[in-house]
């Protein structure tokens, strides 16, 4: 099975941005020249290197996020994640952007981050009803909560899509 590795990162701060990326999509940090020693001493790898890395894409604000969800949704490249941050001002918050774009995409598996108890988890359901496409992260954040966080939502995206499909 494929997964869709697309996630959707929407946040004010570029910071959290960048923080992401260095968990997500690592850049190899391999230099040509360790690879071509690392050959000669243990014979060529037959193995292809697997990568990790997610195809990410960013907002700063809700409104964007939601722009960037609907072009991929019309496009036919979904992104089966979005890691969404509460607080954006003066724009959309996060539970707003997240309703918006679930009517786009309402397969959309989304995380919700706040640092903030703007609200609480009763009425984020409330809200955004007792939905099992979401999910809250806390700020600060763990890189492995992150890493498992994507792993597990993209691969149920793709798993619920190729389902659908396939009916």
């Amino acid at each position: 099975m494929n997964i869709n590795r697309r996630i959707l990162l929407i946040d004010d701060n570029h910071a959290i941005h960048a923080d992401f990326r260095k968990i997500l999509a690592p850049s190899s940090g391999v230099s040509p020249g360790l690879t071509d020693m690392e050959d000669e001493l243990f014979g060529e790898s037959t193995q292809p290197v697997q990568s990790d890395a997610f195809d990410l894409s960013s907002a700063f604000q809700g409104e964007d996020g939601f722009t960037l969800a609907s072009q991929a949704q019309a496009q036919g490249q979904p992104f089966a994640l979005a890691f969404v941050d509460v607080r954006m001002p003066p724009g959309w918050d996060g539970v707003e952007t997240t309703l918006r774009i679930w009517e786009v995409a309402p397969d959309m598996q989304i995380v919700i981050c706040t640092a903030y108890s703007d609200y609480s988890w009763e009425q984020v359901a409330e809200k955004l009803g007792k939905s099992d496409h979401f999910l809250i992260l806390r700020k600060p954040f763990d890189p492995v909560e992150v890493q498992q966080l994507a792993h597990n939502l993209t691969a149920r995206w793709s798993k619920e899509n190729a389902k659908a499909t396939a009916a």
